[in-house]
């Protein structure tokens, strides 16, 4: 097959910047229990053979028109759920194709093809459902937050935590001064439960015939197939995903990012278990520093230090919970520490409680602020509430359009923070920067990085035990420290993909 490239698609399509409009639901008489066929959007999915096989189910109150897979055996049980949806391995293909009979796109391939994929779409007026993290750099965040503002598409980032009431008890609570002054906050997963700190592989093992090996390496630079990649383990990877920071911190850090209004932090510190060219570390420790915010209701937001712990590390264990009380859930928590109190919910901001726990015998709950989105108190793994409130915001006129919950213009800027996270830990380590990052969230860059500042990395990590004595063979490759931060903002994109220019704000 030719490089098909999005001027080719765009001009083939004939569809341009416009998006094609589907009849609000009161006009064809939904308040009368009648769905006319034009009131369901015609959505294609493209990575549709895990999280987004689940995303799709519960979008299937709409028409599932088309799937894109660069492993049809992996997508196997989803082109069953839907036998009359065309099947594709190039997204671009697809939307050269079908793209006019497309209203919306699901993105849940890997993070490093999410950007492109989604900001063609939104060149192409198509409402975009991007898994988390929204994206695999800063640079790339930005980019899909302004499409989504100039194009006037519908969008959410699938942090389905998001859509339940937990975020917002979490944000009344502190804006009702139920804790006071919040300074502190603390975050952590046990997360990875895939491979990290991982040396290339060396082996080329033939690739299976259902997967497209040069379609899944899509932008990133080009290597041998190998199964320690797909499926799946690419997020233990750091050219096809972001680690357990960026996995996890989409859901768990949401509450905080809502509650005390942060965006841009000014400052950054990391450290974390070894770290290498290729693969995140084990466990890693990170401390945002964000800004003092204007005040929230009776909440005033001084200066906050967020700190994120993933690899089972976990923060100091709050001296307001008993023995035998756990702290958080299985998956991870928060806790928010206050002049007058603390907060702690488990993972998505599951569960929020004061502490001590007793201490919501007595509480009064402050009168709800926030709207609630539809199913949003119930089950979160049996819930279709997020894709659900996605697929209203897609039905509305952009004039009249109530924005999803983790829409762009939200998740957009709460994923540069994640991203430069990530950055963060591999400007670290041994023989890393040895010092707090200052951070330039306006214009993605760090401040108080020289020319002249240099890093080592491992590139290569043996050990052997030869007559009982131990080997190490450890090699470190150097880099100039700022010239790798740039690029780690910003991916250079190979293979002939591309994105969209950025538009101005």
């Amino acid at each position: 097959m030719g490089k098909i490239t999005r001027r080719d698609f765009i001009k083939k399509s004939g569809m341009g910047t416009a998006a094609f409009m589907i009849v609000p639901n009161v006009v064809l008489g939904r308040s009368h229990g009648h769905v006319a066929p034009s009131d369901k959007l015609n959505i294609a999915g493209v990575g549709v053979g895990g999280m987004g096989r689940r995303n799709l189910q519960k979008m299937s109150t709409e028409n599932i028109v088309a799937l894109c897979d660069v492993d049809w055996k992996y997508a196997g049980k989803t082109f069953n759920d839907y036998p009359n949806a065309r099947r594709f391995k190039d997204w671009r293909v697809m939307l050269d194709e079908m793209g006019k009979s497309i209203d919306a796109v699901l993105v849940a391939t890997p993070d490093h093809t999410h950007a492109c994929v989604a900001a063609h779409a939104m060149t192409l007026g198509k409402h975009v459902y991007v898994q988390k993290p929204l994206t695999h750099s800063v640079y790339e965040a930005r980019l899909l937050t302004r499409l989504a503002k100039k194009y006037k598409v519908a969008t959410q980032m699938g942090n389905q935590g998001n859509s339940f009431d937990w975020c917002r008890q979490v944000s009344e609570w502190i804006w009702n001064d139920e804790i006071g002054e919040v300074r502190e906050v603390h975050c952590w997963t046990d997360r990875p439960i895939w491979p990290q700190g991982l040396m290339k592989p060396t082996d080329t093992p033939p690739c299976p015939e259902t997967l497209d090996w040069n379609l899944f390496i899509g932008p990133a630079e080009m290597r041998p197939y190998h199964p320690s990649y797909t499926p799946w383990n690419w997020r233990g990877w750091y050219d096809f995903g972001t680690g357990a920071l960026g996995d996890m911190a989409c859901h768990i850090m949401d509450p905080a990012v809502w509650a005390l209004g942060i965006k841009y932090p000014t400052s950054v510190i990391a450290s974390s278990s070894l770290s290498n060219l290729y693969s995140p570390p084990h466990a890693e420790v990170i401390t945002y520093t964000f800004p003092a915010r204007p005040k929230k209701g009776k909440g005033k937001m001084p200066e906050v230090k967020v700190h994120w712990y993933d690899g089972c590390l976990m923060p100091p264990r709050p001296e307001e919970l008993k023995d035998g009380e756990m702290m958080g859930d299985e998956n991870g928590g928060i806790i928010f520490v206050g002049s007058k109190g603390k907060i702690m919910t488990g993972c998505y901001g599951m569960n929020p409680t004061l502490l001590p726990l007793d201490r919501m015998k007595d509480f009064k709950q402050p009168d709800p602020i926030l709207p609630r989105v539809k199913g949003g108190n119930g089950d979160i793994w049996n819930t279709e509430a997020h894709e659900q409130d996605w697929i209203r915001a897609c039905k509305e006129s952009p004039e009249n359009r109530v924005e999803a919950s983790s829409n762009f213009q939200h998740s957009g800027p709460f994923t540069e923070m994640v991203d430069m996270g990530v950055i963060a830990v591999r400007l670290a380590g041994l023989y890393g920067l040895h010092r707090t990052l200052q951070w330039d969230g306006e214009n993605m860059c760090f401040t108080n990085i020289s020319p002249n500042d240099k890093i080592k990395i491992v590139n290569h990590d043996d050990f052997k035990v030869i007559d009982g004595d131990p080997r190490f063979d450890r090699r470190f490759g150097e880099f100039n420290a700022i010239e790798a931060a740039a690029e780690w903002v910003k991916h250079t994109y190979h293979n002939g993909f591309s994105l969209p220019d950025m538009p101005k704000d």
